[in-house]
């Protein structure tokens, strides 16, 4: 089970290695989730669309690409790739709420800042589908300061067979492209990161939580099962942090921080 804080062994392992496990959440409050992104995801849900970013996997083929990324509902269908803005969901709010959520931030932020969620987001790789993610850190350039942590929730088992995430510990000490939004690696790149690094497959249970730092180098595969591969990742930053066209991102701890009920 999830603690209410992170230990000083599992900080110390996340500073080191650039990821840790922290534990499995309750299994029910896993159900409601599954059931709430199905719902979601066909259509059913009391959310407000057009507010909500998804875009569908890619249609069967070996040279198919995933749909754009938009606004609003676009069909009744499981085959999302990603679905964002999910802290509108008083579920998933509540959820991406938990005191230990709140404890990591205080730890890497400071116990005073109040913190934003820059992405909560549905990930999925629908069983037989899935787009594959080339080796890449986590940053995007159109912000004053880079988000740091993200926390990533299985919503269903993840195996090497149906794509879950590949890491590279110890990679997120330094960026590897700093002008690059991204990050994403060329092939020149890719190969020297993999004569100096052990790679990890993130296989999880159902409800497994790990703790990424967000320049973890990463990577995923296809998905080449039955299995869908479900997850919910969550991003969290200083609340303070503004875009270049002077956004600022919802407040989910701290001072006019959202309210789940």
């Amino acid at each position: 089970m999830l603690s209410e804080q992170i230990t000083d062994e599992q900080w110390q392992h996340f500073e080191t290695h650039g990821y840790v496990h922290l534990g499995r959440a309750d299994a029910e409050e896993i159900a409601v989730l599954q059931q709430r992104i199905d719902e979601i995801m066909m259509g059913t849900a009391d959310i407000d669309y057009e507010r909500v970013m998804m875009q569908l996997d890619r249609a069967d083929g070996p040279d198919s690409k995933p749909g754009p990324q938009s606004f609003g509902h676009k069909q009744a269908t499981l085959a999302y790739r990603k679905i964002q803005e999910l802290e509108l969901d008083p579920l998933f709010l509540a959820y991406l709420q938990k005191p230990l959520y709140r404890h990591i931030c205080e730890r890497m932020y400071g116990a005073r800042a109040d913190i934003a969620s820059f992405r909560a987001m549905f990930m999925n790789k629908p069983s037989g589908l899935g787009s594959p993610l080339i080796w890449h850190q986590d940053r995007w350039t159109n912000l004053d300061r880079d988000p740091l942590i993200t926390i990533w929730t299985a919503l269903d088992p993840t195996t090497k067979e149906n794509g879950c995430v590949q890491i590279a510990p110890g990679s997120h000490k330094e960026l590897v492209n700093p002008e690059h939004g991204s990050g994403f690696l060329t092939e020149e790149m890719v190969t020297e990161m993999a004569k100096r690094a052990d790679t990890v497959y993130l296989e999880m249970a159902a409800g497994e939580v790990v703790l990424l730092h967000n320049w973890m180098l990463h990577t995923s595969d296809v998905n080449r099962t039955q299995q869908s591969r479900r997850a919910f990742s969550v991003c969290y930053m200083d609340a303070a942090t503004v875009a270049s066209n002077g956004g600022t991102y919802p407040v989910v701890f701290g001072e006019g921080a959202m309210a789940s009920a």
